[in-house]
């Protein structure tokens, strides 16, 4: 569900640890169980949110080569598979949309006896209310939406009232481009639920919204680390990982789950009903869960990995670091996107409308 930094720049940013094959010495399931289907696997993923030769591991490893096709978002997921599915095997859906894809019977059950390496996840989170018992999905990654912002330019960015009630830094801030967030935001501000559906708590959010408007430069299609980077915004609505990235890079730049608390989400794996490789799929997962594949994974992108096997081979920068893994106190004001019906998700589009065109 993110903008992941191309590989050639995450190189120049030292974030990978080295390459070489991670295949060695594998937990993988026997090719004679995919012995009858063709070697070849359909992967619908974000752009680059994969090891930089994590497929290449795997097609070392297994035979099974895999074409990866990309999404802009969450949305553009649901509605081509929605559809019917054109051939995708596995697929990266979020909390909220495997929830709404389980209802809408787009998921295969998963068979957890084809993926030994379930028990490097962390066994927090093998149950969720969004899939009890990890029936449809496995944890991809995991992180939070909150404020990046220049220590030099922003005093205390502690609270979500920097970015919607205080004129300090009007036409210096960047907020992410969707409903969800900039609503689900403004009511956890308020002292709401991020999932509420009380029409008045909506319209006072939307109020919210519509006076804070005037002081966004920008509603940044998930690119708002770049404008911080660049100079163009001070502070921005961001995802944690994507602004752990250019931390990296920049000193000045940090990363805050504000006090009110946030979104929380997870992105999951799973295997797209109509998988035309269901086995291959199944192989396929169980090697992204292997530790030195979710550690490759983890280093690439700096998300948080559910993968304990791979965290605690991981450097203590990594592990330690706020931006990606923010303090219990903060994670418990937090709250996972559900999926609200298409009643709920037709009022909250028309109030995002209305603020688009204030």
């Amino acid at each position: 569900m993110k903008t992941i930094l191309s590989y050639s720049t995450l190189n120049r940013r030292k974030l990978l640890r080295g390459s070489g094959a991670l295949f060695a010495g594998l937990t993988l399931l026997p090719y004679k169980a995919m012995s009858e289907e063709e070697k070849k696997l359909s992967f619908y993923n974000y752009d680059t949110y994969i090891g930089e030769h994590t497929l290449a591991d795997f097609q070392a490893a297994t035979g099974i080569e895999v074409k990866m096709d990309l999404f802009a978002d969450g949305d553009e997921l649901f509605t081509k598979l929605k559809a019917g599915n054109p051939g995708y095997d596995v697929i990266i859906p979020t909390n909220d949309k495997v929830e709404r894809m389980i209802k809408a019977n787009m998921l295969v059950p998963l068979d957890h006896g084809k993926i030994p390496n379930i028990a490097n996840i962390d066994p927090i989170f093998m149950d969720a209310t969004f899939d009890p018992g990890r029936k449809f999905s496995l944890p991809y990654m995991w992180g939070t939406v909150g404020i990046g912002y220049r220590k030099s330019k922003v005093a205390d960015a502690s609270s979500w009232k920097v970015m919607l009630d205080d004129p300090t830094y009007a036409g210096r801030i960047a907020s992410l481009g969707d409903q969800e967030h900039n609503i689900g935001i403004a009511l956890k501000y308020l002292g709401y639920g991020y999932n509420s559906t009380n029409i008045d708590e909506l319209n006072k959010a939307k109020d919210l919204l519509i006076s804070a408007k005037k002081g966004i430069k920008k509603y940044a299609d998930d690119n708002g680390q770049d404008l911080l980077a660049q100079g163009e915004v001070d502070l921005t609505m961001e995802y944690n990982g994507d602004i752990a990235q250019v931390m990296a890079e920049d000193d000045d730049i940090t990363y805050v789950v504000p006090k009110e608390g946030s979104n929380v989400w997870q992105d999951t794996i799973a295997i797209a009903a109509g998988a035309p490789h269901p086995e291959n799929a199944h192989a396929f997962i169980n090697f992204i869960f292997d530790k030195d594949a979710g550690k490759h994974i983890a280093e690439t992108i700096q998300y948080a990995t559910p993968n304990k096997a791979a965290r605690e081979i991981m450097d203590e920068a990594y592990q330690n670091n706020p931006a990606i893994f923010p303090p219990q106190d903060i994670l418990g004001k937090c709250e996972y996107a559900s999926y609200l019906g298409e009643e709920a998700l037709k009022v909250r589009d028309e109030i995002w409308t209305s603020i688009q065109a204030a």
